[in-house]
């Protein structure tokens, strides 16, 4: 017998096309839009070609915030990597400290980012802060709304604090999916605690460790809210990141053109390390 095809359920997927268009096709073509013309409102435009991107390639402006955005990136996944592997190791298999554990680590997730930042903007003054009142107290001259250095350490501390439980909980449930017979193997051939751990565990973990660091990568590459809300991106330029200085372009400045063209630059970055690295990583994992 012929079969007749059922094209209803296309009226189920329906929507979700609706959804990726208004929330990033629409935007996407008008980014585009603008990143070759030139407007001073009235929605009167201006053909200006290639201008606006040549323009960014070569401000020193946009190199300075991309070196920070790239030197931010490196030291939170030097950081946050082994840090949340190292936490999922000690966390217990079972009991009661298992669901304590897993609610302590889940509670940063939860709060958000801007929220964050005022939380630390108040944690981290230097005159009635928690944070900043007892470094100045032990002779540490603290203050990272002056010295570039402080509001550095600062914006990677609030970091680190936020974000550390998401490799935390990836690492731990790469742990958990571990059979016991790779441990009662290892535990007659009278393995130690660091060959368990480089022979068995962290082959396990490669997957969610990929995961961890393309969503740690993309997350701190991207960063706004909570920096934008600690510092400003001060003091001076010090903690202006690409998204900072974006919206300083945009809506600051409103020379839309150019943040326009530095917004498709920023976006075509992160999607060509991300799949660089993805690459890299699976390619690596396939000759394992």
């Amino acid at each position: 017998m012929r079969k007749t095809l059922n094209q209803k359920a296309w009226f189920f997927v329906l929507p979700v096309f609706v959804l990726v268009a208004f929330n990033a096709a629409i935007p996407l073509m008008t980014v585009i839009n603008y990143s070759f013309q030139e407007t001073f409102g009235d929605n009167i435009f201006f053909w200006e070609g290639t201008r606006w991107f040549k323009q960014i390639l070569q401000s020193d402006r946009f190199h300075g915030a991309l070196g920070r955005q790239f030197f931010f990136t490196f030291l939170i996944l030097i950081i946050q990597i082994p840090l949340g592997i190292a936490i999922a190791l000690s966390m217990p298999k079972e009991g009661v400290g298992v669901s304590i554990c897993l609610v302590l680590m889940s509670m940063p997730l939860l709060i958000p980012w801007n929220v964050v930042g005022a939380m630390w903007n108040i944690f981290a003054l230097p005159e009635i802060g928690f944070l900043g009142h007892s470094l100045n107290a032990l002779g540490i001259d603290y203050n990272y709304t002056q010295q570039p250095f402080a509001a550095w350490f600062t914006t990677i501390l609030m970091d680190v604090w936020h974000w550390t439980s998401l490799v935390v909980l990836l690492s731990y449930a790469g742990l958990c999916a571990i059979p016991d017979a790779y441990y009662q193997a290892a535990k007659i051939d009278g393995a130690s605690r660091w060959s368990i751990f480089r022979h068995i565990e962290l082959p396990k973990m490669n997957k969610v460790l990929t995961i961890a660091i393309l969503l740690r990568f993309m997350d701190s590459f991207m960063i706004y809210t909570e920096p934008f809300v600690l510092t400003g991106g001060g003091p001076g330029n010090a903690t202006t990141f690409l998204s900072i200085d974006l919206v300083k372009m945009a809506l600051g400045q409103f020379d839309l053109g150019p943040a326009a063209a530095m917004s498709l630059i920023y976006f075509f970055i992160v999607l060509l390390i991300c799949w660089v690295f993805y690459n890299l990583m699976m390619r690596h994992e396939g000759q394992s």
